[in-house]
């Protein structure tokens, strides 16, 4: 496959020189000679002038010659070449490109929005300017094309594939690289360089939505109460073990299950509670 073939310009401020040179020769022979043959200069001044041409920092000139590829010029200046060359700006600056929303579906089918932020810069000048047909479109579509795949690969989470090691919320660090990796293969045809490959944006689709917000809540609630209730076990334990260690207070196995019963309630209870004041005797 043919690559990038660089090339250095023919330094322009000397074929200026050469320029005034021809123009003062013409009207020399134009007013003192007075030969019309001096005419033949114009038009070789006229081809002079169209092979100026300047290359500005971190861009480029492809030059083609009658359908023929010869070179590209990455040095910034001013420069001259062949009149008859077809010459193509070509950046070479990092660009930025923020992929519209999607809708696709995860691993497991459920509808997702995702974006993607990829940073890139044109590497290869003769791919970009003839392997496709139009790169900055080449880039966008395949990076839509890279996303989608992407979201089809991992769930969203992990509530109903549980054996899932990397999602798309949690394993961000995996999947950008993966991301990364699979849109830099898809624009190594048209010679771009990937800089830079995350997601950008990532949420449910509208439609479920609110109700995977309620299934998230359940879960943290869920998680939360059996955190509450095995600290509770513990503290019940410990008080337990205490009380008989130190013979402060001999339980049957009755009052070991009231006791048990109480602290769990108000440990593991929403709200503080009330304590309740036995006017009774101890027998009562």
């Amino acid at each position: 496959m043919k690559k990038e073939i660089k090339i250095k310009g023919t330094n322009g401020y000397l074929m200026l020189l050469i320029l005034a040179v021809t123009i003062i020769s013409m009207v020399i022979g134009l007013v003192l000679v007075k030969n019309p043959f001096f005419l033949i200069l114009g038009l070789l001044i006229i081809l002079i002038i169209k092979g100026f041409f300047i290359v500005n920092p971190n861009s480029s000139k492809v030059l083609v010659l009658f359908g023929a590829y010869k070179g590209t010029i990455r040095e910034n200046g001013f420069f001259w070449a062949n009149p008859f060359f077809t010459k193509q700006k070509i950046s070479l600056r990092a660009r930025n490109f923020d992929s519209e929303r999607v809708k696709v579906n995860d691993k497991i089918g459920n509808p997702i929005m995702i974006n993607v932020i990829l940073v890139w810069q044109v590497a290869d000048t003769y791919k970009s300017a003839f392997d496709v047909d139009n790169y900055e479109e080449f880039v966008k579509v395949q990076t839509d094309a890279a996303v989608r795949k992407l979201a089809g690969s991992y769930p969203y989470d992990n509530f109903d594939d549980e054996q899932a090691e990397f999602t798309l919320r949690s394993g961000m660090d995996e999947v950008n690289e993966a991301l990364e990796n699979e849109i830099t293969e898809r624009l190594a045809i048209a010679g771009i360089k990937v800089m830079e490959a995350r997601i950008g944006y990532l949420a449910y689709a509208p439609e479920i939505a609110s109700s995977m917000l309620k299934r998230q809540q359940a879960v943290a609630i869920v998680a939360a109460r059996k955190k509450i209730v095995e600290g509770a076990v513990g503290m019940v334990e410990d008080a337990l073990n205490t009380l008989s260690t130190e013979n402060i207070i001999d339980f049957d196995d009755d009052k070991k299950a009231s006791m048990v019963s109480n602290l769990l309630v108000v440990l593991c209870g929403d709200k503080e509670a009330v304590p309740v004041v036995n006017a009774g005797t101890l027998n009562s």
